[in-house]
């Protein structure tokens, strides 16, 4: 009986020290982009992978921006369309997920979300897709991370770099060169919040497809546009 007790209490340990370990990797990461560009992403290779189940020779189409050379209404539209709050909070919009938990429950399935920009980019830099409780705690706890080590400038400079934008096409200006032939700094408003409309089901649009969802999502976003705050 002691022998049980000390090997349950030494592979508890064992797996604490392995879960800080893992949150110092994670914390090392995040300081590291306070300067450096994040290459690639957990969800880019994650859909990159499935891309070479069907063609080996497939790749991504991304290309890095600086903030200063994505057009502003694609900032704005970003803010309007995902994270209203995204200024005022430290990660996490409890309204928001509050609303969107009371919507769920009155559908009696998973149709609303209530992520910030933080709390997406804490999963696409790192995390898999699949919804389990300890996944969602890490996302949490990530997020905290992001919120705490990286500017508001620099959170939604690498979310536009790294969100998909269609089969294969990731970042700002890999999706307006895609959708509309132009760079990201070229972006107008209307196509900046077309681009932001398709966030929730990127790869559901391609280049000049139009659907009535889209059109009334764009135009709610145009409208909120000019209220959003930037970084």
């Amino acid at each position: 009986m002691r022998f049980l007790l000390r090997w349950t209490w030494r592979s508890a340990l064992l797996v604490l020290i392995g879960v800080v370990l893992i949150q110092f990797w994670f914390v090392a990461h995040i300081w590291y982009w306070t300067d450096h560009n994040p290459e690639t992403t957990a969800f880019m290779e994650s859909r990159l992978a499935k891309l070479r189940e069907k063609n080996q020779q497939a790749a991504l189409s991304h290309q890095w921006l600086p903030y200063g050379r994505i057009s502003v209404h694609l900032k704005r539209a970003i803010i309007a369309a995902e994270d209203a709050k995204f200024l005022d909070h430290e990660g996490f919009d409890w309204e928001a997920i509050q609303k969107a938990y009371e919507k769920n429950l009155k559908k009696g399935k998973v149709v609303a979300g209530g992520s910030t920009i933080s709390q997406q980019l804490a999963k696409n830099l790192f995390l898999s897709g699949e919804r389990t409780w300890w996944r969602k705690a890490q996302e949490a706890a990530i997020t905290v991370m992001i919120e705490t080590i990286l500017s508001k400038r620099r959170i939604l400079e690498i979310y536009l770099n790294v969100i998909e934008w269609g089969e294969g096409i990731f970042g700002a200006e890999a999706a307006a060169r895609y959708h509309f032939g132009v760079t990201a700094a070229a972006l107008g408003p209307e196509q900046a919040a077309r681009l932001a409309a398709m966030v929730p089901s990127p790869r559901r649009y391609v280049p000049g497809r139009e659907t009535a969802y889209l059109q009334r999502r764009t135009e709610i976003i145009l409208a909120r546009m000019n209220a959003a705050q930037m970084p």
